[in-house]
């Protein structure tokens, strides 16, 4: 072994959501106080949940998908010349009957052994991912992540979690129950319909909501990056996204109008929009209106970080 690696352990850190799969790259100084060096942060959009979710299948076409993004990711782990591999799966794998066999097939395609963690461990490692991206401060807080398959909440402060669950409404549900026509505008009805149904099955949040007050809103995942694109004005790619950014209720507010009121189209033309996103993000931002509405909280920050930086945090403890 060469004297310049034997401080250095490269690890590769997987998330494979429901929509989007990550891969993050660093490289880990065995001394300590140093910090980790990023070589590669990427992602793809597989839209695991496409087509299936909802009849808990995975869908052949996410499912070929599926291998195809591993099969990348495992060239880049390769190049960078990586030994040890952690990969996570989360509400896709989680609920589908087909899961295990993706698992399966994950592993004798590319050997990368994929752990499917249970709702309230991702709400633990989404929590401190968070913190490593936005100081929480002493104050509750509300962390949002809006994945495909699920929804976590977790109230926490920059020391503890207070509370913390994780709720199958994902937004490629949420597109499949009520946006049965996507190349179209979102009406009224199904805004309705859709805050009508979170009102019943957000019931614990409510009630945890009332119990902890929380002050601010913290959104991790892709929704709120496209919400602090639009602000902005422009798309950014995953390495060019600040690891916090302030979303001021206004931008907010103009953008779930935005996204309200146009058609497929439109969407697709509206400044710093994924056309991955458009459909998910107007089921996402009723979803976002409604616990703004709940919480009575005005400020809202982004986190760039989430799943996979809890899963670094924990490793570098």
């Amino acid at each position: 072994m060469h004297q310049t690696t034997s401080h250095h352990r490269r690890v590769a850190l997987i998330d494979m959501g429901t929509n989007t799969f990550h891969l993050l790259i660093v490289e880990m100084s065995t001394k300590p106080g140093d910090k980790p060096h990023i070589l590669l942060r990427t992602k793809a959009g597989v839209r695991l949940g496409e087509g299936g979710i909802s009849r808990g299948i995975i869908a052949p076409e996410p499912y070929a998908r599926a291998l195809h993004t591993l099969a990348g990711f495992k060239e880049e782990i390769e190049l960078h010349e990586v030994k040890e591999v952690r990969a996570t799966a989360t509400s896709a794998m989680r609920v589908t009957k087909n899961g295990p066999d993706l698992v399966r097939d994950i592993f004798e395609q590319t050997g990368i052994q994929v752990n499917v963690i249970p709702g309230e461990r991702e709400a633990e490692l989404i929590c401190e991912g968070v913190r490593q991206a936005v100081d929480l401060g002493t104050e509750q807080q509300l962390i949002v992540d809006i994945g495909g398959g699920s929804v976590e909440f977790i109230i926490a402060n920059q020391a503890t979690i207070f509370w913390k669950q994780s709720f199958e409404i994902g937004a490629q549900r949420l597109l499949d129950k009520f946006f049965p026509d996507p190349s179209g505008v979102f009406p009224a009805a199904a805004v309705a319909a859709e805050q009508e149904y979170l009102g019943s099955v957000l019931t614990p949040l409510i009630e945890a909501v009332q119990r902890y007050k929380p002050v601010g809103l913290v959104g991790a995942s892709g929704s709120f990056d496209s919400l602090a694109d639009m602000q902005l004005g422009q798309l950014r790619t995953e390495s060019q996204l600040p690891p916090s950014t302030e979303l001021a209720l206004e931008s907010f507010q103009s953008s779930y109008r935005h996204l309200l009121s146009g058609n497929h189209e439109q969407r697709l033309a509206l400044p710093g929009i994924l056309p991955m996103r458009a459909d998910m993000l107007v089921v996402a931002a009723v979803l976002i209106d409604y616990v703004l509405g709940i919480t009575e909280i005005t400020r809202i920050r982004t986190s760039a970080f989430a799943l996979k930086e809890g899963l670094l945090a924990e490793m570098l403890r």
